[in-house]
């Protein structure tokens, strides 16, 4: 008996010591102990709950984080506003939250394991300095965001309409997973309290998950037939995933892959020629640092249009690339890209007319001090109808101040408005469009405004999730940084019938209940 026990105790375990290992550095035979399953020691009682603590936040913010991947260059725009150059902050942070994530999820398994071969929990000090700096890291992360950028809240919640259904696949197997531990240590434990304590919560969260459908909606769940139109496609800024933004090679990239519209920005010169910008500045989108370097913090529109044709509008596209994962450009496009010039409203509109694109704009009134700031409207009205002669029924027109006067002197401008409004507002303005951020979709609102003959427009929409969500729900088009990649979408990702979705939550729900079961009962 001695000798069985003396062989049982130094039995070599490969397994368990490279758990044992990896998880606490305990790699000898003699630095381990065992514990009884439904016990807990006073090491694992602390920092195994705080374990799963690190876990589940790192996930949240993992998965909030790679929602938002729609946004990221207007973080990382956000950022250049306040740092002064431009970096990728948005990838850095999806590449450490996945890497954290990993982490503290390998730390996981091998705790489970270590648990279900009945060892107790020693996690090295490192991994607890580890598992404190990733659960600090996300908590900080999430609480920031909710602060700085509270409408990715309403970006999480759109995503959930669209992943709910697989995100639930994926917890139920999560769930299957944990059974055999928490069987094994509540069978074995020796007080019923302590089995409750053990199997309550799990049993209470399974259910929770076994019918958390009943209260799902998602706007591709839809019978076969009633999907309508697949949204048209408006360039923001034309193509700025292929070309530099607001320059002709931009606008020609979203024409050749087959975009529906353009938008840009308008400002006006100091001697009142309208020209294309989006920033107050010249800094991010040219080489004025080279050019006029004691004037790069000096707005866009007091320079004259002669100084601003001596200015490259393609340089810094190739320099800073300014979107994740936007490629490398052949050798003719960089050519292409390095001699683009700042763009004319006039050059803009009429290579619209020539390929009947429609046209959107966000028109910039000068500051103050600018000769144009009183005459700045007249001057771009008066670009469109008398010197570009672009159709007029090409024309979105947005600007809301001097409306009543752009309708008289432009009747066949189509009108759009920037805000949702009651329905007999907008007909008695005759706003046939609306232009809202992709944030206040609704398909309950765009089937309200549809039934008026007032259709929408979302942006800006780049990812494909995001765009089949406004597929499904019934958007008349989207503004968007990404019309090579939209254009390829033949019908909405994860569109499915309700009996497809049906079957499919029957069966998750009752394959992983049988499975529970068994492990239970074994």
């Amino acid at each position: 008996v001695v000798r069985r026990r003396l062989l049982q105790r130094y039995e070599h375990q490969p397994f368990i010591s490279c758990l044992a290992g990896f998880y606490s550095c305990r790699w000898r035979r003699y630095q381990r102990e065992r514990t009884e399953p439904g016990k807990c020691c006073c090491s694992m009682c602390m920092f195994f709950p705080l374990l799963v603590a690190a876990f589940c936040f790192s996930l949240v913010f993992l998965y909030t984080w790679g929602e938002g991947k729609n946004d990221y260059n207007n973080f990382d725009w956000y950022n250049y506003g306040n740092l002064g150059f431009w970096f990728l902050w948005s990838l850095v942070i999806l590449i450490v939250a996945a890497v954290l994530f990993t982490y503290v999820s390998l730390l996981l398994v091998l705790a489970m394991c270590l648990l279900a071969e009945g060892q107790q929990l020693y996690l090295h000090w490192s991994h607890k300095i580890g598992t404190f700096l990733v659960l600090g890291f996300s908590i900080s992360s999430l609480f920031a965001l909710s602060i700085l950028w509270r409408d990715h809240r309403k970006t999480v919640r759109l995503s959930f309409q669209v992943t709910a259904p697989y995100l639930h696949i994926g917890a139920i197997a999560i769930m299957v997973l944990l059974a055999w531990p928490v069987a094994l240590h509540a069978i074995r434990a020796d007080k019923k309290v302590t089995q409750v304590i053990i199997v309550g919560p799990y049993l209470a969260i399974l259910l929770f998950l076994f019918l958390i459908p009943l209260g799902m909606y998602s706007p591709c769940i839809r019978e076969m037939g009633t999907l309508g139109p697949k949204p048209a496609l408006i360039g923001h800024r034309g193509a700025p995933m292929l070309a530099p933004e607001n320059t002709e090679m931009s606008f020609l990239k979203t024409i050749e892959h087959g975009g529906d519209g353009l938008e840009t920005d308008v400002t006006i010169s100091y001697d009142g020629v309208p020209f294309l910008m989006h920033d107050d500045t010249l800094k991010r989108t040219t080489n004025i640092q080279e050019v006029y370097p004691n004037d790069t913090g000096k707005a866009a529109s007091f320079f004259s249009w002669d100084a601003l044709q001596k200015l490259n509008a393609g340089t810094w596209f190739l320099k800073n690339k300014p979107y994740v994962g936007m490629g490398s450009l052949s050798k003719a496009d960089q050519n292409q890209a390095m001699n683009q010039s700042i763009y004319t409203l006039s050059s803009f509109l009429r290579l619209a007319d020539s390929h009947n694109k429609l046209v959107i704009f966000d028109l910039y009134r000068p500051p103050e001090k600018h000769p144009y700031r009183n005459l700045w409207l007249r001057k771009i009205l008066d670009v469109i109808l008398n010197e570009s002669k672009i159709k007029r029924h090409l024309v979105l027109w947005l600007h809301d101040s001097v409306r009543s006067f752009v309708q008289s002197v432009a009747p066949g401008f189509q009108h759009a408005m920037g805000r949702m409004a009651p329905i007999e507002y907008l007909l008695l303005h005759n706003i046939v469009k609306l232009n809202l951020v992709y944030t206040d979709m609704s398909s309950e609102d765009i089937r309200k405004y549809a039934e008026a003959n007032i259709t929408t427009n979302f942006y800006v929409v780049n990812e494909p999730w995001l765009y089949s969500l406004a597929w499904c729900s019934g958007a008349h088009s989207v503004t968007t940084n990404a019309v090579h990649l939209l254009k390829d979408l033949s019908q909405p990702l994860f569109l499915m019938t309700p009996q497809q979705y049906n079957t499919m939550w029957i069966l998750t729900d009752v394959t992983s209940a049988l499975l529970i079961s068994l492990i239970f009962a074994l």
